[in-house]
Parts: structure tokens; C-alpha cells; sequence
């Protein structure tokens, strides 16, 4: 069984106090956070004295946001598809653009997107992101020399700028329901359930597992996939990693329920729900359009909703019930998916005002037990977020990865001596700048005052790989 091991690179630094940390219990003073050569935090210590030569957090502390949800190479045709070509335009033209934009992908370009994204995810708060890849071969759908070679630029980009990084290479056999043929732009995802189990294998010898990797899997949708095929993959799963990450995506738009309605004969949530046992190990992405009965089962399920506000709202997706899944305990966290925006506090914000928009009322996510909406969204989707990685990054207690966000307590919309109404700043208030400081992942520190070691380089091979993607444009 493939397990993480504790080979990570050792941190230089082992501790940090911080005068004001948000633990799960709450803000709380005088705080000192440890953390052993393997990057997880040791002891989390309230109303502590400051040991002598250990240094003092920039600001108050929080933990690091997971980013549940990637399509890294998008972040290379953001802002390319929103110029109408079709009076129609919808998700199904948008993405037939992004598959020919995917068509113009060589190795080298996804790891130069991938170094410069990551950092970009860094410098916003995010520690973790789950990488949902399926673009695996050659343009003429060939394997590559090393089957694991895309897969490997992207985990690579993670390593060298530091974030905590959840692989979860995609299964994708058909171009819609019924088995349906590929469409020739989808050539270079098509595989099955013993190539996707095999790469994992070649990813396993090539990189190892460790705190800051995990690997999954992800059956596309169930219009890409079979019943079978899907069985197939997650038994292979489990003979290896019974508890491995399992993303899906799932009723993201209407036409694909009514699709999954006509040729299997129920809406896609609950066609799942009724044939896998779905538990914390999985994350549903979107689940956009379900019905009463969908919303209550799949919270109780314990699976982890992905919800990607930013992206859903530019592809004219919909809305999701948040008031009511939440109301039923329903786990959540957010994703930055197709990478138009890289801000986790946006994304919160505009869940947000999304039901407000719906429910015409203010605080609408907020409950008796929880009145501040900022503080209970920040901290489920951290818990949820932390579920969808597989990896222990539900927030500083000990035992839980050194995964450490300093807030610039100089930013105009921070009262460093009001830590309270921090979050609320954070997600209702912007002044145009993030307001990260200081970053630490695994314990090693990785945005050292609002900036990385690699910006510069990563920034020039973004820049070289954009120039050549567009040549042509979409």
C-alpha cells in the first residue's frame, strides 16, 4: 500500500510565536507553534513566554487555505474566451476553446504555468492545491516516452516552489454519456482505469509520497466514464491506498443532469450516491444542480463539496444551495479551478454574496452558533479543503502540517490589535493588494514579505511560455 513517508526537506526554522494565532478554538495571545524536521507542528502552546532567539511572527497567524480544485494550464487562457462567438455562449463553446487551447501544450510549458501559478497560490494563502490533471499524452493522443511525464512537470513545479501538492491524474474514456465517442480534441486525456493505476505507480518510484505529496485519483465526470471503468479504477485504488483522495466532477451544468437523466435514468449526485460508498475520502466537484433529497444524502455522507465560486460564476454554471447544505452539516471547501482569479478570500466572499443575491438578505451563511459569516466560512472550508487533500492540513494543532499564513499586520484594512475582525477584513474588505506576508509550508518559509526566491525566474518563464501558446490565438 502506498503510504506517505516523512522524507521531506528539512525546515530551517522550528518555531514561531506569534502574538495573536487563530486556533480552531479561536483567536488566542501569546501563542508559540513547533514543528519537527518532518514539517508537522509538535505543540501548539497558548499564553506561552517567547523563548530567547525565536522569532516573532510579522502579524497575527492563521492557517494556510487548501486550493481543493486546479486545472493548472488554464491559468494560461484566462481572460482569452470572453469575447462572444456564438449568441449562445455557454460552458460547451467555452470548452471546446480550452480543448484546442490544450492541444498547444508541451511538457516544458505546464511546469513554467505550474512554478508561476503556484507561487501566485502561495502569495494568496493557499498552502495546498489539489491538481486535477488530465492531460497526459502527446497532441496526436500518444503516450509519452515516460507515461508519467506531464503528470511529473506539474508535481515538480509544486516541489520547487513549495506548496503542499495533492496529484490526482484523471480517468477519462468517452466524450459523453452513453459511451459516446471522443471528440478528436480529447485525444490527449483518453486512457483507462490500468493506465491511470499504473501511473500512479510510475509516480510513486519518481517521487515518493511524503507530507507535502499525496496522489489520488479522478474518474472525469460520469459522462467520461463508465460504470464499469469507474469500478474498476477504484477497486485498483484500493488495493494499493484504501484512504487515497477520489475527486469527481459532477451536475456542474443542467444539460448535464438532463443528459445523465435520459441515458442512466437518474440525476448524476444521487446515480452516485446509490453505487459508491461515498465517504471523507471523496470530493465532489461543483454538485451545482441537485435536488432535496441529493443535498441531505450527500452531507451525510461526510464527502467534501468542491465549490470553485469564481469559476462557476464565469462559466454561467449556477448557483449552489449553500444555506441549505450547510444547514444540513454538509462538508465544503473552495478551489480556484480553472485559475481566472488566485484569491481564497474572494472566493469565500463571493459564496457569500451569491446567496444573498439569491435570498435577498445579509449574513445569510452565518447561524446562531456561528454569527460572524467570515469565521465560519474560513473555517470550514479549511476542514473540508484539508479532507479533499487526503494530507493533514486542517489547521494549527498539533499533529497537522506546519502550515502557517502571517497576515500583514501594516495592511490598511488590518487592526493587528482586533483580531476578531479579521477575517471578516480579509473576505468583505480589499484594498488591491493581498495581505499575506509571510508563508511557511511543512515549516519551511516559502513567502518571506509578500515574496518568493523563484518570482523573478518563474515570472519570465511564464511570460516566454505565454508569448508561444498564443502565437495563435484561440
Amino acid at each position: 500500500m502506498d503510504t506517505p513517508t516523512d522524507s521531506v526537506a528539512h525546515p530551517a526554522q522550528s518555531s514561531l510565536f506569534a502574538h495573536n494565532a487563530l486556533l480552531p478554538d479561536g483567536w488566542q495571545r501569546n501563542v508559540l507553534l513547533s514543528w519537527n524536521t518532518a514539517g508537522d507542528l509538535t505543540a501548539v502552546t497558548v499564553d506561552a513566554t517567547r523563548p530567547a532567539g525565536i522569532p516573532v511572527a510579522r502579524g497575527p497567524v492563521i492557517s494556510g487555505m487548501p486550493n481543493l480544485h486546479s486545472h493548472t494550464f488554464q491559468r494560461a487562457m484566462a481572460g482569452l474566451t470572453e469575447t462572444m462567438g456564438d449568441p449562445a455562449d455557454s460552458f460547451w463553446s467555452w470548452r471546446t476553446l480550452m480543448y484546442r487551447f490544450a492541444q498547444r501544450l508541451q511538457p516544458r510549458h505546464l511546469q513554467a504555468i505550474g512554478r508561476h501559478l503556484y507561487i501566485e497560490m502561495l502569495k494568496a494563502g493557499y498552502t495546498s492545491v489539489c491538481e486535477f490533471h488530465y492531460v497526459h499524452h502527446d497532441p496526436d493522443g500518444e503516450p509519452y516516452a515516460n507515461p508519467a511525464e506531464l503528470s511529473l512537470r506539474v508535481v515538480r513545479a509544486a516541489e520547487e516552489v513549495g506548496i503542499g501538492m495533492t496529484l490526482l491524474p484523471v480517468l477519462y474514456q468517452y466524450g459523453g454519456f452513453g459511451q459516446a465517442e471522443p471528440l478528436p480534441h480529447q485525444r490527449r486525456f483518453i486512457n483507462s482505469p490500468e493506465w491511470i493505476l499504473t501511473l500512479r505507480q510510475h509516480l510513486q518510484k519518481a517521487m515518493p509520497q511524503n507530507g507535502n505529496r499525496r496522489y489520488g485519483v479522478a474518474p472525469h465526470s460520469l459522462r467520461a466514464v463508465s460504470e464499469a471503468s469507474l469500478s474498476r479504477l477504484l477497486q485498483g485504488l484500493d488495493a494499493e491506498d484504501p484512504r487515497a483522495p477520489v475527486h469527481i466532477h459532477i451536475a456542474e451544468q443542467t444539460r448535464e443532469v438532463d443528459d445523465c437523466v435520459a441515458v442512466l435514468g437518474q440525476r448524476p449526485v444521487q446515480w452516485l450516491l446509490d453505487r459508491q460508498p461515498l465517504d471523507s475520502r471523496w470530493c465532489l466537484v461543483h454538485a451545482t444542480h441537485m435536488d432535496d433529497a441529493e443535498y441531505a444524502a450527500l452531507a451525510r455522507s461526510e464527502a467534501t463539496v468542491g465549490l470553485c465560486l469564481t469559476t462557476e460564476a464565469n462559466l454561467g454554471d449556477g448557483v449552489f444551495d449553500a444555506q441549505r447544505f450547510l444547514g444540513d452539516k454538509g462538508r465544503w471547501g473552495i478551489g480556484s479551478d480553472s485559475n481566472v482569479a488566485v484569491n481564497p478570500w474572494a472566493e469565500l466572499r463571493l459564496l457569500e454574496y451569491g446567496q444573498r443575491l439569491v435570498h435577498r438578505r445579509r449574513n445569510v451563511l452565518a447561524s446562531p452558533e456561528a454569527p460572524v459569516v467570515a469565521d465560519r466560512l474560513f473555517a470550514q472550508a479549511v476542514s473540508g479543503g484539508a479532507a479533499a487533500t487526503g494530507r493533514a492540513v486542517a489547521g494549527l494543532v498539533a499533529g497537522q502540517r506546519a502550515d502557517l499564513v502571517v497576515i500583514d499586520a501594516d495592511a490598511a484594512h488590518i487592526d493587528p490589535g482586533n483580531p476578531a475582525q479579521l477575517l471578516s477584513s480579509l473576505v468583505f474588505c480589499e484594498h488591491g493588494n493581498h495581505p499575506v506576508r509571510d508563508v511557511f509550508v511543512g515549516g519551511r518559509q516559502v513567502i518571506d514579505n509578500g515574496q518568493h526566491a523563484l518570482q523573478v525566474e518563474a515570472l519570465h518563464g511564464y511570460r516566454a511560455t505565454l508569448a508561444d501558446l498564443l502565437e495563435k490565438t484561440l
